[in-house]
């Protein structure tokens, strides 16, 4: 009797992929210590509350054990408090799984999404392969020859009893130019981040831990700095980023741009630029006797002028400046259509949802082109 083979679709219940009971409590921890700002007090008190509610736990594996476990990994360790009293803190080792995960949630979906909305049209010495093909030149590199295509050629072109192959027969595929990038990323940290029922912050932080994962695991040579700007404009380091709040400040987007580029004349890659995440208007500056002139009244033409004169300066640095602003008054628009039409660069209005997703898109964009 002959063998018949059926061919189809089967089609059952989900099934999740496994996960320890650690590893699925790892996850929910993770977000938390992110929304807490490192509080690992307050991120345990926030999981015993989901813990209650969704039943993420039961008798052989409770919070305690979990607490217990992160203890063993290496994940936390007891440190002490600013009051004197000692706690539990998160170390070095979390901070590098926060980075990861957000890393994997914001640039795990850019890859699904296929290619981003800018193109770029240079072409030259690189290791990204275009599908394009020209014929060789003298100086181009061996390692750039298409060898199946240079075969076909010889084959047409001589045939196969005289088969050889000449320097006419040659084809070179074209790549794209990837070059290295010194970025800036300025995160607005103004009281306004956390106003209005919606949290800002947490969003911004996660974008600037996915980038600097991002840079410091596939672009190694780039370079990353990240500042804040409130009331003034200070630098600081990747694994701070977890920690990082809002305060009661003002906005000034002048200490923070004139920061930036102090930042990025120390670089020595020629192309350079600036990431600014905000979601106010600028409402402070500081003078130069040391006192601060702040307006939170609409767009004050003084502050704003200042702006306008840093963007200017930051085009004469061939810098470009890529606002992503998070909030949606047609007059604060009006201000970066202004702002980003001084420098030449671009600007993004956009909620928080796809932000990290844009970002990511003109990082990837901006390191394959010469900012000239």
């Amino acid at each position: 009797m002959k063998n018949t083979i059926k061919k189809g679709f089967y089609f059952k219940t989900y099934e999740a992929p496994f996960q320890s009971p650690f590893d699925k409590l790892f996850a929910i921890f993770k977000e938390l210590i992110t929304h807490t700002s490192g509080d690992f007090d307050e991120a345990i008190d926030w999981l015993r509350e989901l813990d209650k509610e969704y039943k993420l736990t039961d008798s052989a594996y409770t919070i305690d054990d979990f607490i217990e476990d992160l203890k063993k990994k290496g994940y936390i360790r007891e440190e002490l408090k600013d009051d004197g009293t000692s706690g539990m803190g998160i170390t070095a080792k979390t901070e590098r799984a926060i980075r990861q995960q957000a890393l994997d949630n914001i640039f795990g979906n850019l890859k699904r999404s296929g290619s981003g909305n800018h193109k770029t049209k240079h072409t030259g010495n690189g290791d990204e392969h275009t599908g394009e093909f020209r014929e060789f030149h003298f100086g181009d590199g061996l390692e750039r020859i298409s060898l199946t295509e240079s075969l076909r050629n010889a084959q047409i072109n001589n045939g196969v009893a005289d088969f050889r192959l000449t320097e006419n027969d040659l084809v070179v595929e074209e790549t794209q130019y990837k070059s290295q990038m010194s970025t800036v990323l300025m995160i607005d940290i103004s009281h306004s981040m956390i106003l209005y029922g919606e949290d800002r912050i947490t969003p911004a932080k996660k974008v600037a831990m996915a980038l600097a994962e991002l840079i410091t695991t596939r672009y190694p040579k780039d370079t990353l700095d990240i500042l804040v700007f409130g009331n003034d404009a200070w630098p600081i380091a990747i694994r701070d980023l977890p920690y990082l709040k809002v305060g009661p400040y003002h906005t000034n987007t002048v200490a923070g741009l004139q920061l930036a580029m102090d930042l990025l004349r120390r670089k020595r890659n020629t192309n350079k630029q600036i990431f600014m995440i905000t979601d106010g208007k600028p409402s402070c500056v500081r003078e130069k006797d040391g006192t601060y002139y702040m307006n939170s009244n609409g767009l004050d033409e003084y502050i704003v002028d200042k702006c306008y004169n840093e963007a200017q300066q930051a085009r004469r640095l061939h810098i470009p400046i890529t606002t992503f602003m998070i909030a949606r008054d047609p007059y604060l628009q009006q201000f970066v259509n202004r702002f980003t039409e001084a420098n030449q660069g671009k600007a993004f209005y956009t909620g928080l949802k796809g932000l990290g997703e844009m970002i990511f898109e003109d990082y990837e964009t901006n390191r394959k082109k010469r900012i000239k």
